[in-house]
């Protein structure tokens, strides 16, 4: 913890570069991603602040829209689409994701209810994928990130934007392990590389 709190001690002792901040925030892309910790938006994507609004949640899940009761994600993905106008909406997956790992895995999740009961909004893993065949568990994870954005289509703002043409879906899957980045390609329905 020292090292974040020395950060944090000279962070604001440059007050010229964030002065502008106070003036809003006008970002271009909501970045949907889990919430683990070896995910860094900024990092990954070179943002500055004020460029991404992000949502981070347990395996980068996208409840369902209209559930009865409000959900701050789904409060995130409607301030972003109606109040800040973002153009695009990029979900990210990643390697080693222990939420997608959890699920193919068949793991008793009893002891952590609420885990349970959030991942239960999450894809299936695929017939026949084992855990042990690919620690990476890249094909659920990449089969789970386009099952967010089917359920990002049900929100009735990005769904109005998309018939408009104001808004882009993206699906990323990010590898912890080398930093590499591939995007959906629905032309040929893989993720290939940026």
């Amino acid at each position: 913890m020292q090292p974040l709190i020395d950060n944090a001690r000279t962070f604001g002792q440059r007050p010229e570069e964030f002065a502008g901040l106070a003036e809003g925030q006008s970002p271009g892309v909501l970045f949907v991603t889990c919430s683990d910790s070896r995910v860094v938006p900024a990092l990954i994507t070179g943002a500055r602040p004020g460029e991404l609004f992000e949502l981070r949640t347990a395996g980068n899940i996208v409840p369902p829209y209209g559930t009865g009761r409000p959900s701050g994600e789904a409060a995130t993905i409607e301030y972003a689409v109606e109040v800040l106008g973002v153009r695009d909406v990029v979900v990210c997956g990643h390697s080693h994701c222990g939420a997608v790992g959890a699920l193919v895995r068949g793991d008793d999740l009893s002891t952590v209810p609420a885990v349970r009961d959030w991942l239960a909004h999450a894809a299936p893993a695929p017939a026949g994928h084992r855990a042990d065949d690919d620690p990476t568990v890249a094909g659920p994870v990449q089969n789970h990130v386009l099952a967010q954005l089917l359920r990002l289509r049900s929100y009735p703002c990005v769904a109005r934007r998309l018939r408009e043409g104001r808004i882009t879906l993206r699906g990323w899957y990010y590898e912890v392990h080398t930093g590499a980045v591939r995007e959906h390609r629905a032309a040929t329905d893989t993720f290939e590389s940026l």
